[in-house]
């Protein structure tokens, strides 16, 4: 998605970068940059040209690492399903990653080997994408396989791989839909969008289209949509045209020219009258919605209808933030949003009700709240706030080339749908130049017509998503439209396009592409100075866009949480979101969001941390906000009953989700209720205790914990270290500790001895059930535990390993499996997850430990795996620190292991020494089959049967 619509959903940081555009003007003192200056800075260059055979390239050149990331869109999603194949974009897309007559295997072996990061593919209504980042010396591989799968395909295509791809794809579905809200996104379409409109139906299909699609299917598929005269191909990082424009000739030059894709005709509907319906699901507490189609991206409007949502109820100071959350709390949270996608979109405004309040009267003080701001229109303060905001977190992801989003990303959503490598400039230019008038007029517009009214209520489900996800269900609203806008082919390429293409070669492709001198990883530097209270500070510069990163840590974490009291730490740094002593909640929330910051504050096992994102020339009021925030939070005992409802809805919702339902059984049984780390991970602690914490409590915790001798200030960005250290000694640094001794977390408490058993919780109806096994290991997140990482990636921590490819690759029963090894400061734990269909649980179970043990045993690290950790794990280190980010993340782990500055560094040489003995060695000292812990969340009347023949003792568990 280009920036806008990606910042006003809430998702993923947004997609437009900053390269050499024009100087930004320092504001003075406490004011912000000009919204203009900082529209005009966004720029990502480009050029394009086209092949004979129809496929667009793009390039954009971007030498600060030594990766490209490789990004190619089909124009096919969803929408061009005919009736009775839903899901079959989407169930295309895996088989995708299966192979193609020149490279038989998974496409994810390849790409590991060459230290591919950010590999994957999408699907969605309009398009389907395939995108790697790699190394620069693999870029002609990364090509090959692209270009393989493009143009020889059909003939590794097989019933087997169709059939194991269709179990994936339907447990894949199962896991969404076993989800709280699991079965929203059929709600929403099936109901805005009438039968047989190409947006009805929800793009993971229903389970009887998947069913039925055959082989012939398969085939027709890929021979109408995949030609390269309906792809865009874009190359963005460390290459210059010259160079892709030769690559790209060789490479998909000689794949002929597919037919010419007809784009199904999309219209905006209108219900022709209110509709109003009501669901239950497992939720935490009463959802109403009011939702409407709008229109798709490339209408004048939508850029405004953004706006006029962010003002609505997507800033923190929202119009419904304001009335519903802070001043008349009757709801614990509200969200508006708009989603224009290629042809139409969705607008959604929500709330969720306050626990010991009618739904009804909710429900009318959230139409009253949509009716005065269509009456009254936002502010231009208002307006300047909303499109700060956007382009802070639009800049926040400047230096991402590729991946889910990224530069690549950008420039293809725009050659694709706008026919504009360039449109997010036509985005940001209307945010720009918004006026109230404008945004208050196109409201009225389309939120004056009627609503579908959606009331999610507690409860058990009437209904699975089994049979939802279909093209045609009976008895939807008729459908009334709105002027349709769809991409016209006959437009000419927009940007400098460099004219058609070298002359086509056919390239070689009996073999794999040798791999390039890859370039190591120069980590930036470390610098470090003290402030004149003594809290050090940790330092890297990074200057490729003009932000500044900056993470103030504190030696606490949920392992300092009181043990009779947990979910206090959680209350105080949500209470904390609420204001200074010098700035009220909305006042606060405002001062944040005309600087474009973004400031808060989380915790992990062992450290609390108070994050700062700054654009560079606001990066002066924005760490005077940062230090006000840590050390004079207001308090306020009224904002208290507000968040404290806020974080028991929290608790619920996670006693209602499966995965962390598990994590919260799992922890205290690992290590014992009296040790630091026995207690649910997520922090949000139990009921009974934060309904008992006083606003003295969480003072007392701030008093105790958040103190300037228990602090580290690490920053990432474009200024520098004697920059930093002036604003920071100006802030930070006149902060006094107090004379109290510093306190302490007690990790001397003793771990209990594993109980190996099956500890099952009861979740009714459930499709899926979630399995996770795990043991407290001899180690601590300090000690060297590369070789024995490795080994865990072998069996468990990524696509390719044992554990994933036997239950999704081979048997189908899973979307995914991954095993991991934890990175707390004391022990560490060694966990599994796998969420599996719920008639193949024990089963599932089974051939966990038999992989476990086989591994253990006489089938330890092949030659292959071997070869395939050590060049992935060595070749992916440039490539894993791109970003400030990652240089942030790397600088504190650092820091807090004690490690050299060089250590990533040094790493490769680390790898390369690894033997498949001394890895196996590591996981057999490590880990064993019989002493493991599961548990296991799903339909027990289903589940128990399968649980009680696998020789483990089953117990009963509640979270």
């Amino acid at each position: 998605m280009p920036p806008f619509r990606r910042i006003a959903l809430a998702l993923a940081a947004s997609t437009a970068l900053v390269a050499a555009g024009p100087a930004l003007a320092k504001p003075k003192a406490e004011q912000a940059a000009p919204i203009a200056e900082l529209v005009k800075a966004v720029d990502i260059p480009y050029q394009s040209f086209t092949l004979d055979n129809g496929l667009r390239v793009i390039v954009h050149e971007d030498r600060k690492a030594p990766v490209v990331a490789v990004s190619v869109w089909y124009r096919v999603g969803s929408k061009n399903e005919p009736a009775g194949k839903t899901g079959f974009a989407h169930l295309f897309e895996h088989l995708m990653f299966n192979g193609s007559e020149n490279a038989p295997g998974d496409f994810f072996e390849p790409l590991e080997q060459v230290g591919a990061t950010d590999s994957n593919g999408t699907t969605n209504m309009d398009r389907t994408n395939y995108f790697e980042t790699v190394p620069t010396g693999a870029l002609d591989r990364a090509l090959f396989l692209e270009s393989d799968r493009m143009g020889h395909l059909l003939g590794a295509v097989t019933q087997e791989k169709l059939d194991n791809q269709r179990g994936v794809v339907q447990n894949e579905k199962r896991q969404g839909d076993n989800n709280p809200y699991g079965l929203l996104r059929y709600e929403i379409f099936e109901n805005l969008f009438p039968s047989g409109h190409p947006y009805h139906h929800s793009t993971i299909g229903s389970m009887d289209d998947l069913n039925s699609a055959t082989l012939a299917d398969v085939k027709k598929w890929f021979t109408d949509h995949y030609g390269p005269n309906n792809a865009v191909l874009v190359l963005a990082g460390d290459i210059d045209p010259a160079t892709a424009k030769a690559k790209v000739a060789e490479w998909f030059g000689d794949i002929p020219r597919g037919p010419d894709v007809q784009m199904p005709k999309v219209t905006v509907p209108t219900l022709p009258a209110p509709l109003a319906k009501q669901v239950f699901d497992m939720i935490p507490t009463t959802r109403i919605y009011r939702m409407w189609a709008i229109p798709g991206l490339n209408d004048p409007e939508a850029v405004p209808l953004q706006m006029a949502m962010s003002v609505l109820g997507g800033l923190s100071s929202s119009r419904l933030d304001n009335a519903m959350v802070r001043k008349d709390p009757v709801a614990v949270s509200v969200a508006a949003f708009a989603q224009p996608f290629e042809d139409a979109g969705i607008l959604i405004v929500q709330a969720d009700v306050k626990e010991g309040v009618s739904p009804q009267v909710v429900g009318r003080k959230l139409d009253e709240e949509i009716a005065n701001f269509l009456a009254t229109g936002p502010t231009a303060d208002e307006l300047q706030r909303a499109a700060a905001s956007t382009l802070g977190g639009t800049i926040a992801s400047l230096e991402s080339v590729g991946g889910f989003g990224g530069k690549a990303v950008t420039l293809a959503e725009g050659a694709l749908y706008s026919n504009d490598p360039a449109y997010y400039k036509t985005e940001l230019a209307r945010m720009a130049k918004a006026t109230p008038e404008e945004v208050k007029a196109v409201a009225n517009k389309w939120l004056s017509r009627p609503a579908f009214s959606l009331t999610y209520t507690p409860g058990e489900r009437t209904e699975g998503g089994e049979n939802r996800g279909g093209a045609v269900r009976a008895g939807k609203v008729a459908e009334a439209v709105a002027p349709d806008r769809y991409w016209n082919p006959d437009l000419g390429d927009v940007g400098p396009d460099t004219g058609v293409g070298a002359a086509t070669s056919i390239a070689d492709r009996s073999q794999l592409p040798p791999v390039a001198q890859l370039k190591a990883l120069d980590f930036p530097a470390i610098e470090r100075t003290t402030l004149k209270n003594g809290i050090p500070v940790y330092f890297a510069r990074r200057d490729a866009v003009p932000t500044v990163q900056v993470a103030v840590s504190f030696d606490a974490g949920y392992a300092a949480d009181p043990h009779d009291a947990l979910g206090t730490q959680s209350l105080m740094l949500s209470l904390m979101d609420e204001g200074t002593t010098s700035l009220p909640s909305i006042a606060f929330a405002e001062a944040k969001e005309r600087l474009g910051a973004q400031i808060d504050g989380s915790a992990s096992a062992d450290e609390t941390v108070f994050s700062l994102f700054a654009l560079t020339p606001n990066l002066r009021p924005s760490l005077a906000l940062l230090a006000d925030y840590i050390r004079n939070p207001a308090f306020d005992a009224q904002e208290l009953e507000r968040v404290r409802a806020q974080q028991l809805t929290r608790l619920k919702a996670e006693l209602n989700n499966p995965r962390a339902v598990a994590s919260r059984v799992l922890a205290p049984v690992l290590y014992g209720a009296d040790h630091p780390y026995g207690i649910p991970p997520s922090g949000l602690g139990s009921a009974d205790a934060v309904q008992g914490a006083t606003r003295a409590d969480l003072i007392a915790f701030h008093d105790t914990w958040i103190r300037p001798d228990m602090a580290r200030i690490f920053v990432v960005g474009d200024t520098t270290l004697a920059e930093v250290k002036k604003q920071l000694d100006a802030t930070l640094g006149a902060w006094k500790s107090p004379a109290t001794p510093k306190p302490e977390k007690n990790f001397d408490v003793a771990i209990p001895k594993p109980q190996p058993r099956i500890l099952l919780v009861d979740r009714p109806k459930s499709p899926q059930s979630v399995i996770m096994a795990g043991k407290v290991l001899d180690a601590k997140g300090g000690d060297d535990l590369e070789v024995l990482r490795a080994a865990n990636d072998i069996f468990g921590g990524n696509f390719l390993s044992r554990f994933n490819m036997d239950l999704r690759e081979t048997k189908g029963w899973s979307y995914g499996v991954r095993s991991g090894i934890s990175d707390d400061e004391g022990r560490v734990t060694w966990v599994a997850t796998a969420p599996v269909q719920a008639d193949r649980t024990g089963d599932s179970i089974k051939a966990l430990r038999e992989d476990l043990a086989a591994y253990l045993g006489d089938k330890g690290t092949t030659a292959e795996e071997l070869e395939r950790t050590i060049n992935g794990s060595v070749r992916a280190l440039p490539g894993s620190f791109e970003t400030s980010g990652d240089v942030l993340g790397g600088m504190r782990s650092i820091v807090k292991f004690g490690r050299a500055d060089d250590y990533y560094e040094k790493l490769p040489a680390i790898y390369e020494a690894m033997t498949a003995p001394a890895i196996d060695a590591a996981a057999r000292q490590a880990l064993s089959v019989d002493d493991l812990v599961y548990v296991v969340v799903g339909d027990a009347a289903t589940v128990k049967p399968q649980l009680d023949g696998l020789g483990l003792t089953v117990e009963t568990a509640t979270p």
